[in-house]
This record gives C-alpha cells, structure tokens and sequence, in this order.
C-alpha cells in the first residue's frame, strides 16, 4: 500500500497519474493548504519542505516501509519499483538518459516558469506588469521547445510514454487558465489530446477534484 499525500495541484496530479497508469494500491491522505496541513510535523516529517507530493511506500526497499518526497523523486521510485515508463538503465542506457533529460526540463523549467506565471497572472493581490511579461514569455518558449520536439518523436522522451509525459502533462494541461493558446502548436495540441484520452490519466485527473469523497 502507497499513502499518497496530495492535492489536485499540477505537481500533486503527476502522483494521481502515475498511481493509476502502475495499478498501483494507494490511500489518498489529503493536504488542504488553506488549513495549514503543509505546516503540521507529522507531514514535515515526510515531506520536509512542506511540499506535495510526498508518498510512504509500506513495501520499500528491502521490504521496510520508506518515506519519498519531491514530484520527479517520487515518478523516478515509482517507475523503477514498477518496472514501467521509464526504461532500464542496462537494457536502454540511451533511452533512460533521455527520460530523465526531460523530466529534468520540466522540473527546472515548465513547473518553476508556470508556476510563477500562474501566480503573477491569477492570484497575485497587485498586478505586476513586468513580471506577468516575463513568465508569459518563458513559458510561451517552453511551450515552443515542446512544440519542436513533438514534431521529432511521438512523445517527449522519444516513441514511448514516459515519466516525463505524465509529469509535464500535469502542467501544459492548465494552459487555458495560464493565458497559453495552442494556435500554432499541432505537436503539443495532438501530444496533449493523446494523453488525456488514456484511461489512467482521466482516473488521475478525477483523484480528489470536486466530486471526489476523499476530498
């Protein structure tokens, strides 16, 4: 059994996605921001810097229960206990790296970029002109980078589905309410309509929205 500590935020759907597209046996424990559940030890304790996702695996290495926090750490542990979008590092060395170049691309880039772009954009108080150009401008270059690769190869890491696919998905997926058109970008618009037809993204999309009992 995996205890998912969560929310329905882009970083907390990559966990909803890939516990579903691996079958996995999870219990959702939900982390409502707004009553402070981020702040409480007894998530600190999984989850240092009181962010989600973190997850505690009951069957980890060796058998003893393990505690992971961080998004990309938590896909990574997933897909090797799984044995599933992400190849093995002695049978596809090459294939490996490049999942990894790409879930790195949107580590480092897509959920800081969109991130700061979501806020400037919809929550902040005071409008800040400057900053709203900026992050709009980043992330309409993500967007660009993803749009030639998708012109490459079917899927962001090469011909398969991947680690990278899920937790970019969880990302470009809220580009309407970010101010981000797909006028222009076939690639990423046929890469996302691709995703959202598979059947454990649409269970991971449903974990804890509004109709969801566990929220």
């Amino acid at each position: 059994m995996i205890h998912a500590y969560t929310w329905p935020t882009p970083n907390g759907r990559k966990l909803h996605i890939m516990l579903e597209e691996c079958q996995l046996d999870y219990e959702i424990h939900p982390i409502r921001f707004g009553d402070g559940d981020q702040f409480k030890p007894e998530f600190l304790k999984i989850s240092p810097n009181n962010k989600i996702p973190a997850i505690v695996d009951e069957d980890g290495p060796g058998g003893e229960p393990v505690s992971i926090f961080e998004s990309g750490a938590i896909l990574i542990y997933l897909a090797e206990k799984t044995g599933k979008f992400m190849p093995d590092a002695a049978s596809d060395p090459r294939g490996r790296l490049a999942v990894l170049e790409w879930l790195m691309w949107q580590i480092g880039g897509v959920g800081p970029m969109m991130g700061q772009n979501g806020y400037f954009t919809c929550f902040a108080k005071e409008k800040v002109p400057h900053a709203i150009e900026r992050y709009q401008n980043e992330m309409g270059r993500l967007f660009g980078v993803a749009e030639t690769r998708l012109g490459e190869t079917k899927y962001l890491a090469g011909d398969d589905y991947s680690i990278a696919d899920i937790a970019t998905f969880g990302w470009f997926e809220t580009h309407e309410r970010q101010g981000q058109s797909l006028d222009g970008l076939p690639n990423v618009t046929r890469w996302l309509e691709d995703l959202q037809a598979r059947p454990g993204v649409q269970r991971g999309l449903q974990v804890l929205d509004e109709n969801d009992p566990r929220r």
